[in-house]
């Protein structure tokens, strides 16, 4: 799974990196609170380390617009922090887990890997309306009728059912779906939006994914909202338009500052 790490000491960054690795997950680093949010914002993760002192942006505003997009995505939260007041503040802003430093890497893998767990029995069917997809054997179905998609048309609407009622940006989705630079001219989501609608009887076109003019396209949460093919980007409110159960053991010192 993909994790992103918010750590502006580059030395436990990369110690964090190494030991997350060897469980055999996807990890990125960022130094400081703006760059956590710019790498959310290009892909979403699968969870979040996040320390509270970081520069540009603090860890609680990192969190606070996080939360605004992506209320269920797992925080764990490091602090160096000794009072109490911090804590039940990040708790209540919706932090999932808080660990104080100087922490256990092995305590902090065994966390991440019950927060994932956790995310990834909860993420395994998606569902808006009566459209499903199933993560676990790979189809979708709609009103009950199994739907043939290739794998790409799988991953685009995966990418997309991840974030109902959210505007997924074309770059985004080259990113996520054909790991593709977006400095690469090309027209492929939109043709493959097409293929989707067709293939998942979206009539009238847009009821289920709709354009978001300028920006890229979302799932409508419900498919309750009525037919509204082209939405204007500046409708949209918000601040922002298999994990390995084991893992290997990392030779380190248990305990980090």
């Amino acid at each position: 799974m993909r994790l992103l790490i918010a750590e502006d000491d580059r030395a436990l960054g990369n110690f964090l990196v190494r030991g997350l690795e060897a469980d055999g997950h996807e990890v990125a680093l960022a130094p400081d609170g703006a760059q956590a949010v710019e790498g959310f914002r290009r892909q979403i993760p699968d969870l979040i380390i996040l320390d509270l002192n970081l520069p540009v942006l603090d860890g609680e505003q990192v969190l606070s617009a996080i939360r605004a997009c992506e209320p269920d995505l797992p925080v764990l939260v490091l602090t160096a922090r000794a009072d109490v007041e911090t804590r039940i503040r990040c708790l209540d802003a919706g932090a999932d887990d808080l660990m104080a430093k100087p922490f256990s890497l092995y305590e902090l893998r065994a966390r991440c890997r019950a927060l994932l767990r956790r995310r990834r029995e909860a993420r395994l069917l998606l569902r808006t309306g009566d459209l499903e997809l199933n993560r676990l054997d790979h189809t979708a179905r709609r009103n009950g009728q199994t739907m043939e998609l290739t794998n790409k048309e799988f991953a685009l609407l995966e990418s997309l059912m991840l974030r109902p009622g959210r505007c997924v940006s074309r770059v985004e989705l080259l990113h996520s779906v054909w790991h593709m630079e977006p400095a690469q001219t090309t027209n492929i989501v939109d043709v493959y939006v097409n293929y989707l609608r067709r293939k998942l009887n979206d009539t009238p076109p847009g009821r289920l994914i709709r354009t978001v003019r300028g920006q890229g396209y979302m799932v409508v949460a419900g498919l309750d909202g009525g037919v509204d093919t082209q939405v204007d980007a500046d409708r949209l409110t918000g601040p922002f338009g298999s994990p390995h159960p084991g893992g290997s053991v990392v030779h380190s010192p248990p305990t980090v500052q």
